[in-house]
């Protein structure tokens, strides 16, 4: 039954022509024998139907020669010689009597010599088909829609039936070999791939095959992606659906979908169920202001019943996947029925290695490209990011008809990725330029000369997605933890900004640019008191519980666990945290004002500084020189070049030529500054080349709202 119904919702035939075929066929089957009927009705000879006084007129020329008599008041019967009407000869003839025949027209018929029969009145068997053909349609129409509800063809009226999708072996196969960069969520997998396959080799020894795996992890690490492995790898029957698919508009239908799910699961044991974004039907139950949704309470439950109730589904393998595992209900999550949780999480250095090397197998690489360096550039950034990035170098590298990807197209599609694209369109004046610089120096130089900071990678003015100027840094290693001197760090370069522009334009002159640097550094400051305990007057106190939302029911109203006295505290706490940062940022640019001058200098001629820029100007050392223009040629020998190509204008902005190899810069990397809890892991990258200058465009005037990085 479920192979048939899962062949049918295969081939994919729109019930509504499945309809019209079946109506076309009894419309066909009705229909023909009434014009078959017609047709031969319209052979017979032509029947003249004439009054009794004609009638008696014609017995009277003894014209009769036979007559019928049906039910004693309809007469037919036939002429002895043809009777012309107009221009048409008839030779039988139809009458009808006022009433029952008398006997004194039987005696009269009976002296002329006409043959006269008589025979009661014979309804025509195509009345009855007229009369009962509604009837006929109205059953038909009934046992069509019953065989349709009980898994017909029309999809219309499958409301209970499950939208399990039966992956079948023309499927193009993902295998193991797909996957990089969750080495221990394949290991997980694997060993239900060989329960599946062998599973005495483990009953022997008591074992039993796991009824549930949850596949967690962050957005794009490539839950879904395992699933499809585990789909061509197992050999066995798999089942897939999104958790969407069970609920809809009609009460009961999520709890009928998991039983026929189930049950399509139990006829083709041992199989493997997956259901992509369980969130959407297992959420906590009771969950929300004015309660759970009934509905979906229901469905959660029939969920539960089926995976671990009173009956057992041996051979039923449910494999799920979410990125919302707190929002789940417990009793979903309890051995029995979710034996296994498989963290699927960012991959790291060696992880988005493999994972660039799977993604780049297609793409022809040219000779300099070096995937671990790339790697080694992108911390914290998941699979689909690292499919993004492999996807944009081929499209940057086909932008300019290259027949190779190569590695200036890594890492410009690097920098687009985790520093955002860049607006050349956006119209600065000098003076927003002077300013986005300064306060960008201002954010290297502490990031230079603060002990233990990542190294600074890259610095521009050039806008990047929203922001105006970006500081970008990459640590030397994957970091899991982070340490107090690191964070007040981290705090002290994200106010290097803000007084730099104190510095050099006066505390009146100060913008919105350090608007995000600001806010970014309260919410770290924040949780170093609440969260990390490194706060001597509040303590080893966690304060607040700010990951319970209203929504989740956990909570059906907002209450405070803190006294006004402890809130109090933590907000001096905080603002002396923040007050320090500032302070130090203070007194390190004071220090270094010659340094912030030389690299605010470097930016507004360069626009962009790289790595290894960085480091010279750190050290004292001047920058290589950046290739002009050639002076366009002229009329005259000698001609003087261009004014518009020299460096001194009305506004100060210099040309720089753009060399063959397009816009592509050093490696991109995240944003130096980041939140504690989610601060991108950069590596460094040690091999980067010095960037090829770009030429300045036209620019819009900046959104007020605009930050600087």
């Amino acid at each position: 039954m479920a192979d048939r119904d899962s062949k049918r919702q295969d081939k994919g035939t729109p019930g509504w022509s499945r309809l019209s075929r079946a109506a076309s066929f009894w419309m066909l089957l009705v229909l023909l024998p009434l014009l078959l009927f017609n047709f031969l009705r319209g052979e017979e000879d032509p029947q003249y139907e004439f009054s009794f006084s004609e009638f008696r007129t014609q017995l009277a020329e003894d014209n009769i020669h036979s007559v019928k008599v049906i039910e004693g008041v309809t007469m037919e019967g036939e002429f002895r010689r043809p009777l012309e009407r107009d221009g048409q000869e008839y030779s039988e003839f139809e009458t009808h009597l006022l009433g029952p025949i008398s006997d004194g027209l039987i005696e009269e018929l009976e002296e002329r010599g006409v043959i006269l029969t008589g025979e009661p009145e014979q309804t025509p068997w195509w009345t009855f088909l007229i009369t009962a053909l509604p009837w006929i349609i109205l059953i038909l129409f009934w046992f069509w829609i019953i065989r349709t509800m009980q898994g017909g063809g029309n999809k219309a009226f499958q409301f209970g039936r499950s939208k399990a999708k039966l992956i079948s072996p023309d499927t193009p196969k993902v295998t193991f070999d797909d996957v990089a960069g969750a080495d221990e969520a394949k290991h997980e997998l694997e060993e239900i791939i060989e329960f599946l396959k062998d599973p005495k080799r483990f009953g022997r020894l008591g074992g039993r095959l796991p009824k549930g795996v949850l596949l967690v992890g962050p957005p794009g690490t490539g839950k879904t992606l395992l699933a499809k492995a585990v789909a061509g790898e197992a050999g066995r029957p798999f089942f897939q659906m999104s958790g969407s698919d069970f609920v809809e508009m009609f009460v009961g239908v999520g709890a009928s979908r998991v039983r026929d799910l189930f049950e399509q699961g139990k006829s083709h044991a041992p199989c493997i169920i997956f259901i992509d974004e369980i969130d959407a039907v297992g959420r906590h139950r009771g969950a929300g202001l004015g309660g759970g949704h009934d509905e979906r309470e229901q469905t959660l439950n029939q969920l539960l019943v089926e995976m671990d109730g009173f009956e057992a589904n041996e051979g039923v393998i449910l494999l799920a996947a979410t990125n919302r595992v707190d929002v789940l209900d417990p009793a979903l999550l309890r051995p029995g029925r979710f034996d296994r949780q498989v963290v699927v999480d960012a991959p790291d250095v060696k992880g988005r290695e493999m994972i660039l090397r799977v993604h780049a197998r297609k793409l022809p690489l040219a000779g300099d490209v070096d995937l671990q360096v790339i790697a080694k550039g992108t911390p914290g950034l998941s699979g689909a990011d690292l499919a993004n990035i492999c996807n944009e170098a081929a499209l940057l590298a086909a932008r300019r008809d290259a027949e190779t990807v190569s590695m200036a197209d890594f890492e410009g599609a690097k920098d687009k990725i985790m520093l955002g694209t860049e607006r050349r369109s956006l119209v600065l004046t000098e003076n927003e330029r002077k300013l986005t610089a300064y306060h960008e120096a201002g954010h290297a130089v502490i990031g230079l000369r603060v002990p233990g900071l990542d190294p600074i990678h890259k610095v521009t003015i050039v806008p990047r997605g929203r922001a105006l100027g970006i500081t970008a840094s990459l640590p030397e290693e994957d970091r899991h933890s982070y340490t107090k001197d690191w964070l007040e760090g981290q705090l002290c370069m994200l106010y290097g900004g803000r007084v730099a522009e104190e510095m050099i334009f006066g505390p009146d002159k100060v913008t919105t640019g350090a608007g995000n640097d600001i806010e970014r550094a309260t919410q770290m400051a924040r949780r170093m008191v609440t969260r990390f305990g490194m706060s001597d007057a509040v303590g080893l106190m966690a304060i607040g519980d700010s990951d319970h939302q209203v929504f989740l029911g956990r909570e059906m109203t907002q209450k405070r666990d803190i006294s006004e006295h402890t809130a109090q505290l933590v907000d001096q706490e905080v603002k002396r945290i923040l007050d320090e940062a500032h302070e130090r940022a203070r007194e390190v640019l004071e220090r270094e004002r010659e340094l912030l001058e030389v690299i605010a200098q470097a930016l507004l001629e360069r626009e962009t500084l790289n790595r290894d820029e960085i480091d010279l100007l750190s050290d004292g050392e001047p920058l290589p020189q950046i290739e002009r223009e050639p002076p366009l040629t002229s009329a005259e020998p000698g001609a003087s070049p261009d004014p518009s190509l020299s460096e001194a204008g009305d506004d100060g902005k210099k040309e720089i030529r753009e060399t063959a190899g397009g816009e592509a810069e050093g490696p991109g990397t995240a944003v130096g500054a980041a939140d504690e809890d989610s601060t991108p892991e950069v590596e460094e990258d040690e091999s980067a080349s010095l960037p090829s200058p770009t030429a300045r465009r036209a620019r819009r005037d900046p959104d007020p709202d605009a930050s600087r990085g």
